[in-house]
């Protein structure tokens, strides 16, 4: 599963994309196996919105739990449409066997090792946003744009330990 912006569709806040021109998702492509998604879309919000953070404090797990909130720039709670977005991924992942994600770093939906910290001033907080949590906590390697190599590795190592199981029987 790959962040559709990192694709290059116009599915970010700002109606924008962060294209990522790489090696890996480029073979991924042409071999059929990238499901992209954007999980606030999928929950039914526009393009462009109001850029949106998770309370101070907070982490996507938080948002999971109902202990925390999303709420846009113009202090509209999103939380509702966060939470379908990974719960979405989530049906995603589990209906294509997908056990690798990158995803778009710093998102609140998205972001797997940072995100911002919910002041809207630009700071950034070691936690991971809604989506990554949810499919961390369905055993989805997550992984950020940055690191489409060690996604890969990761892919062929499940791939490896599947075939060599599927012998074994």
């Amino acid at each position: 599963m790959v962040s559709a912006c990192l694709m290059g569709l116009p599915v970010r806040y700002d109606g924008g994309s962060k294209r990522c021109v790489h090696p890996v998702p480029e073979r991924w492509q042409s071999e059929g196996r990238l499901r992209l998604l954007c999980p606030e879309m999928e929950g039914g919000l526009p393009t462009p919105r109001a850029p949106a953070e998770i309370d101070v404090g907070a982490s996507g797990a938080d948002v999971l739990m109902h202990r925390s909130h999303v709420v846009d720039h113009d202090g509209r709670d999103v939380s509702v449409a966060f939470v379908l977005g990974a719960e979405r991924a989530v049906h995603v992942a589990r209906e294509f066997d997908i056990r690798v994600a990158v995803l778009k770093e710093g998102s609140p939906s998205c972001g797997s090792s940072w995100i911002a910290d919910g002041s809207f001033s630009g700071v950034r907080v070691e936690r991971d946003g809604v989506t990554a949590a949810a499919l961390r906590a369905v055993g989805v390697q997550v992984f950020s744009e940055n690191q489409w190599d060690e996604a890969a590795a990761c892919l062929a190592a499940i791939e490896r330990a599947t075939q060599s199981r599927s012998t074994l029987r």
